[in-house]
């Protein structure tokens, strides 16, 4: 039974792996023509820099490990996006806008959702140095993109922002434990479990809180949300940029969810993710993550967006690929040998064969190369398998 993966590890196999190296490619080459630079962060890191400002909920999904030279703890990367953060504020030190892309496996210790794999393929994008509205627009806008490039658009993006639900427990001056336990049940939608913890709460932030969970939905949620929340400062901000991302956003499908959460420890603005047909949760997720390089020496504004490119590919549609072609082994320096690398100089797939090879095996093939008159063409393979 050593052939056996642990649970919620998976092989992909020649099929599976030829959709996501495709569509890797095709979504790397949209970054980098948006000017969105590749860079690799290493699989392995100290764990107190690789968790960095990302909070326990990162912390818990991550492997840990004893270094053998050094005697330090470290951790299998579960995110890619606080190391994407070092590079930024650490190693390129750019004064201006830096906009870098990233695609690699993570490792967690559990599955993030029912039937989910414990190795994700991250994919993801962060822009650096802008505070602005714009920046979030950017990267929301090339979000979309990536998912229409992939033929899996999104059927609705909700927006949020965390400095609603963060300026009422303020306010209403909850500690650290109900504010954790507030988060567990405005994150399930849990309205009774809601309405019995917010008792203890003074009048307005008591209603206030209970009101989240309902401000769902579209574009008149946000005159809704200004009316029924008060007008503390953070949340007067707060909804008039979410505002404003609705007004230069006309094009793309999006909603809003005030009770959206996730990554709260992590996030400090705009919150985003997308949503497709036949995909029970997000299929990408992002926001604002301002700050998050001051333990590196360098704060900066930040916002971004990732998701897991396993899954992505399990919702493309496969595309039919050319069949692949026979050909006998061929000695160095022959006709064969230069027809064979011409064909595949133009991208054909040939599949040269050894001595006693059927070729039934491997790629599927509908050609094969056969001499004649001392020329080698491709003539085609029936069914039966002759030429």
């Amino acid at each position: 039974m050593n052939w056996l993966l642990p649970e919620h590890i998976a092989d992909a196999l020649p099929a599976e792996a030829a959709r996501i190296e495709s569509l890797r490619r095709r979504l790397l080459d949209l970054f980098r023509v948006h000017g969105y630079e590749l860079v690799l962060p290493p699989l392995l890191e100290h764990l107190d820099s690789l968790l960095t400002g990302s909070g326990q909920d990162l912390r818990l999904r991550t492997f840990k490990l004893v270094d053998q030279l050094s005697g330090r703890t470290l951790g299998v990367r579960a995110d890619i996006t606080p190391q994407v953060a070092r590079i930024d504020a650490h190693l390129l030190n750019r004064q201006g806008v830096t906009r870098l892309c990233y695609c690699d496996s993570v490792l967690h210790t559990l599955p993030a959702a029912l039937g989910a794999s414990r190795e994700p393929i991250q994919l993801g994008a962060e822009l650096y140095g802008h505070a602005g509205v714009a920046a979030d627009r950017e990267v929301i806008r090339l979000m979309a993109a990536i998912l229409a490039a992939a033929e899996v658009s999104a059927a609705r993006i909700d927006l949020g922002h965390v400095a609603v639900f963060r300026a009422l427990a303020a306010a209403a001056g909850v500690d650290g434990e109900l504010e954790a336990t507030l988060l567990l049940l405005l994150q399930g939608k849990d309205l009774p479990g809601l309405a019995d913890t917010c008792r203890r709460l003074d009048e307005p932030w008591r209603s206030a809180l209970l009101a989240l969970p309902e401000l769902y939905g579209g574009a008149d949620i946000l005159a809704r949300a200004g009316r029924e929340l008060p007008a503390l400062p953070e949340i007067v901000t707060a909804l008039a940029t979410l505002q404003e991302l609705q007004a230069s956003l006309p094009d793309l499908p999006l909603s809003y969810d005030l009770a959206d959460l996730r990554g709260y420890h992590y996030h400090n603005g705009v919150v985003f993710a997308a949503y497709c047909p036949g995909h029970s949760t997000a299929i990408a997720r992002g926001g604002r993550y301002d700050g998050v390089g001051s333990v590196f020496g360098r704060a900066r504004p930040a916002t971004g967006f990732s998701l897991d490119l396993r899954e992505l590919a399990r919702l493309t549609a496969s595309v039919p690929q050319p069949g692949a072609i026979l050909a006998p082994c061929a000695a160095a320096g022959s006709s064969l040998a230069q027809t064979i690398a011409a064909l595949r100089a133009e991208g054909a797939v040939v599949v040269e064969l050894l001595p006693g090879e059927s070729g039934s095996e491997g790629p599927a093939c509908d050609r094969r190369l056969v001499e004649q008159d001392g020329q080698w063409l491709l003539a085609n393979i029936d069914r039966d398998g002759s030429g």
